[in-house]
Order: structure tokens, then C-alpha cells, then sequence
């Protein structure tokens, strides 16, 4: 079953997105680039206003593709509580070391890759390597918003494959990547574990402005009924998130 993954920038945005119906509460700056960090403090109120009702995620930031780098920014989102740390991982730098530096960390705090569509030739070659470095998901997002959606870049079989390499290799999978309602319904019938939206939730359909519950509830309804989350993952109750 496809999980509504609903992206909002504070505590109040977050119960907003949880009473409309999101399974999962992702914490980011929207409005500050494609997947830039929310100060942990304001991240450490949104797990304690959500109180355990859904997961939480929450990305770590736009930041190269370094090892320290991309290390120090997961233990700081990882340390605010978040159930899900998501690290995007950009074209350039040494992935493997980097992954081999994360590999630690995805240990206790479970972990997500995501991987752009519009950066990333054949995203589907790297789902192995986050599967051996420990990571519990994979997630395809677009880095240029202003480019067009996620089914721009990758058509329907591009998508499948995807999900079907995730699938293969025992992870969570996602995605993103300006998505709007009427992209919903035919992503969720892929078989996605997980749909993640903010602009298409927001008011006006600009990811800078406000969350509205009314767009988010026509999300829910698109994606399908609401789920019960609720599978342990490395001790945190996250079997819906990516």
C-alpha cells in the first residue's frame, strides 16, 4: 500500500499535514532549496507535536557529495529524534566513500538515499549499493523544481524499474519530485511505498507557501485509503516512511 508523505516546515504544519491525513511528516526548509535542513530545533518540535502518531523524516540538507560532509549533517538530524534521515546524494564526489562513511550511522538511525531524476543517469544502477551500505530505502526526487515533475525525466517503465530494483533489494522506495494530484493516483498504482509531496499540498500549489489541509486531504484521497504504520524498523515504529 502507497504511503501520503506530506513535506512541511514547522510543528503546526505538521499537525496540519497529520490531521488531513499524511502517514508520514517529512521535516524540510521548502522554501530554501530541494532538500535543505530545518534548524533542529524546529525539527525536535515536530517529533514532539506528532508524539509518535506517524514517522517522521526529515532531510539533512543540499550539500556535496563528501563523506565528513554528509556524516556530520546525518548526526545532527539523526540526534533531533527524526525517525527517517534522508541524504541526498548529488552528481560528483566519491559515492562509494561516502556510503561507506554513512554505513555506520544507518545502523541505528535508519537511513534513506535519495537520488534526483533530472542529475542521476540511470538511477536504478545505484539501488545495490545503498542496500549494502545499510539503508532502509531509496527515494527518486527532481533537484530542479522549477524542470518540470518527476515523470518529466523518467517515463512509466523508468519509474517501474525503480521501484521493482528497490523492491529486489529489500528497501522502502519513494517518490518525488514536483509531483501534483494528478500524478498521484498513477504513481501510487506502480506500486511506490511512498509519495512525497509540497507543492501540490500547499496553497496556490507553490512549495513556499502554506500547507493547505484541503489540498492535502485530496492527496490522501488520491493516493488512496489511509494505512496503519506500525512496522519496527531498528527499533522506531517507521514501516511507512522513505
Amino acid at each position: 500500500m502507497t504511503r501520503l508523505l506530506i513535506s512541511v516546515s514547522s510543528a503546526e504544519e505538521a499537525l496540519l499535514a497529520l490531521q488531513a491525513g499524511a502517514d508520514i511528516v517529512d521535516g524540510k526548509d521548502a522554501a530554501a532549496g530541494p532538500l535543505a535542513a530545518l534548524p533542529e530545533a524546529t525539527l525536535r518540535d515536530i517529533v514532539a507535536a506528532v508524539g509518535g502518531r506517524c514517522p517522521v523524516s526529515a532531510t539533512v540538507g543540499d550539500w556535496p557529495a563528501e563523506p565528513e560532509v554528509l556524516v556530520r549533517a546525518a548526526e545532527r538530524i539523526a540526534a533531533t529524534g527524526v525517525d527517517w534521515v534522508k541524504v541526498g546524494f548529488y552528481p560528483g564526489g566519491d559515492w562509494s566513500a561516502c556510503l561507506a562513511a554513512l554505513a555506520p550511522l544507518a545502523r541505528v538511525a535508519p537511513m534513506v538515499g535519495l537520488l534526483f531524476a533530472d542529475r542521476t543517469p540511470a538511477p536504478h544502477t545505484h539501488v545495490a549499493a545503498f542496500a549494502e551500505a545499510g539503508f532502509k530505502g531509496v527515494m527518486l526526487d527532481t533537484a530542479g523544481k522549477a524542470n518540470g515533475s518527476l515523470r518529466r525525466h523518467l517515463d512509466t517503465a523508468a519509474l517501474a524499474g525503480f521501484l521493482v530494483e528497490a523492491a529486489r533489494h529489500g528497501l522502502q522506495s519513494g517518490l518525488a519530485g514536483s509531483l501534483s494530484l494528478n500524478d498521484a493516483g498513477a504513481l501510487a498504482a506502480l506500486g511506490a511505498d511512498v509519495l512525497g509531496f509540497r507543492g501540490a499540498a500547499c496553497a496556490g500549489g507553490a512549495r513556499a507557501a502554506a500547507l493547505d489541509p484541503d489540498r492535502v486531504a485530496a492527496l490522501r484521497r488520491a493516493v488512496g485509503a489511509q494505512t496503519s504504520c506500525g512496522v519496527a524498523v531498528a527499533g522506531a515504529s517507521t514501516g511507512c516512511a522513505a
